[in-house]
């Protein structure tokens, strides 16, 4: 059973020479489909393959047979053999039987961009959950190009005199992987469960949450180490981690703040890994605001940035309160600063490596917690430190002072906590008069 699940995969990962399609529709802006042939060529790479060749096919309409045209096909299939490569990859989505009619005249083996990020998903992959969503991703993915996986098992396996074999063993298969898909889909639904008991456990101390989004390789895990001295990974390549990281990050006031660094975005991002991925991208959607990063110095910003907040709808985090930050501003030209101006001119332009702009962040970011925060003036009795230390814990502390009859606190706290420090407010209250006693969520 896990022969002919893997058997595709495995082609791919002995594969040493890829010969590259692009394709350029009429909808696409000009120079588009070069631009994601070389994030494509990346994303290979990535996968250990050399890049052998490639090309920018032009298309107007889609052929059911092979999606470019036959004639187009065969010119290409020539060319990937001319230059030797053992395995061709065409940047767009092909189906099942397009991918079986590729392979058939080629006799290579041929993937299309959502394997490829299937298989770096699945290569990165480390935490349980990460393990999880991605194998729900790749069985998906796989069950309607079964018979494609048994058509290359059964030149090794062989048939019965009668045929059928294939038949027979196809019908096994695909129950096995929909009972899989199944089993893997009750095992990420306990995985939420278990997420929104922590996140439960973890709100009861009411911490706002901010999740740092953008395209893959953005710098984004080597802003979350610049913000809070953390050391998550973070190297200069596609999806370094799949896995969503939570950091503290103490601002002016001691003001706490909870930062998730999330798996990067990408084009054409398969919708099959978003949706297999809402347990980890929920973070997004329950985060109080989000900070996007952008870096300035890459090609296609608007369209990068586009991207980000196309896959944000697509969650359902479309409306978040955002912090847009371009990294990378140190080794920033002149004109990627003004492109960055015009994109976004409430943007901050940082630097996670030279610690440039991150005070700047760290504000917009008090700035918007304070804005979901109720502005309270209270006055403490001093034999109650106890709510003191409590208020530094969840709330913004703008102002503190000792006075005779208690320490006076001007604050702005989280709504659902206002009504525990009802009791205190002193506001419009004389110095002079006591504090109110009792109450107040000891």
């Amino acid at each position: 059973m896990a022969d002919f699940l893997e058997n595709k995969t495995e082609r791919a990962g002995r594969c040493e020479r890829a010969f590259l399609v692009g394709v350029q529709t009429p909808e696409m802006a000009e120079g588009e489909g070069v631009e994601l042939l070389g994030e494509l060529a990346e994303l290979v790479r990535n996968l250990g393959i050399a890049v052998a060749g490639s090309e920018v096919a032009g298309l107007r309409a889609p052929a059911p047979a092979t999606l470019l045209g036959s004639g187009k096909t065969e010119a290409l299939i020539a060319e990937a053999r001319g230059l030797g490569a053992d395995l061709i990859v065409v940047d767009a989505s092909l189906s099942p039987a397009q991918q079986r009619n590729w392979e058939k005249a080629s006799g290579l083996a041929v993937i299309d961009r959502e394997e490829v990020i299937l298989d770096i998903f699945a290569d990165r992959a480390r935490t349980r959950e990460a393990v999880l969503q991605v194998a729900l991703a790749r069985m998906e993915y796989s069950l309607p190009r079964l018979t494609r996986a048994w058509s290359h098992l059964s030149r090794q396996r062989g048939r019965g005199k009668m045929g059928g074999e294939g038949e027979t063993q196809l019908e096994i298969d695909r129950r096995i992987v929909g009972d899989r898909i199944t089993r893997l889909r009750r095992e990420l639904a306990e995985v939420r469960r278990q997420r929104g008991v922590q996140r439960h456990k973890r709100r009861r101390v009411p911490v706002p949450v901010a999740a740092i989004v953008g395209y893959t390789n953005a710098g984004k895990s080597s802003l979350v180490n610049a913000l809070t001295g953390a050391s998550v990974l973070a190297e200069d390549k596609l999806f370094a981690t799949l896995d969503p990281t939570t950091r503290q990050l103490v601002l002016r006031g001691n003001q706490k703040l909870l930062v998730t660094d999330t798996v990067g975005f990408i084009r054409r991002l398969p919708h099959g890994l978003v949706e297999a991925f809402k347990a980890t991208l929920e973070e997004v959607v329950v985060s109080d605001f989000l900070i996007h990063v952008l870096d300035v110095t890459g090609p296609n910003l608007a369209a990068r940035h586009a991207t980000t907040l196309g896959v944000l709808g697509e969650l359902g985090a479309g409306e978040k309160r955002v912090v847009t930050v371009f990294n990378k501003a140190d080794a920033a030209a002149p004109e990627d600063l003004e492109r960055a101006r015009r994109l976004a001119p409430d943007g901050i332009f940082a630097s996670a490596r030279t610690g440039a702009g991150l005070a700047e962040v760290e504000a917009h970011c008090l700035g918007l917690i304070a804005d979901g925060l109720g502005a309270m003036e209270l006055l403490i009795p001093h034999s109650r430190y106890d709510l003191v230390a409590r208020l530094h814990a969840i709330a913004h502390v703008r102002e503190e002072r000792q006075e005779d009859d208690g320490v006076r606190l001007l604050v702005r706290v989280p709504p659902a906590q206002a009504a525990a420090f009802k009791a205190f407010e002193a506001a419009g209250r004389s110095r002079g008069q006591p504090a109110a006693r009792g109450g107040g969520g000891g």
